[in-house]
């Protein structure tokens, strides 16, 4: 199994997080008065933003942990247990 499924999560959370970020930035400010002028969108953007990245730092950190495959004489793969 080589797909990490952090890496598609933290690619998901990074482009909603940009999107929400980049709308935070460019909306009218007028629509934060119900949230007593606070940028809701700006600052969720932003936190879904760094957990993306986290994630995508996980899953790439842990790829290039994992020992791979090694050969043997018959060319059939073998993990560093043995098994195959």
């Amino acid at each position: 199994m080589g797909l990490d499924i952090r890496l598609p999560i933290g690619l998901l959370f990074s482009v909603i997080g940009l999107l929400l970020a980049g709308f935070g930035v460019f909306s009218e400010q007028g629509i934060y008065v119900h949230s007593l002028g606070f940028n809701v969108n700006l600052a969720w953007g932003v936190v879904l933003l760094v957990f993306g990245i986290v994630m995508v730092i996980f899953g790439n950190r842990r790829s290039a942990l994992r020992p791979h495959a090694q050969r043997s004489s018959d060319g059939v793969g073998h993990s560093a247990s043995g098994r195959r």
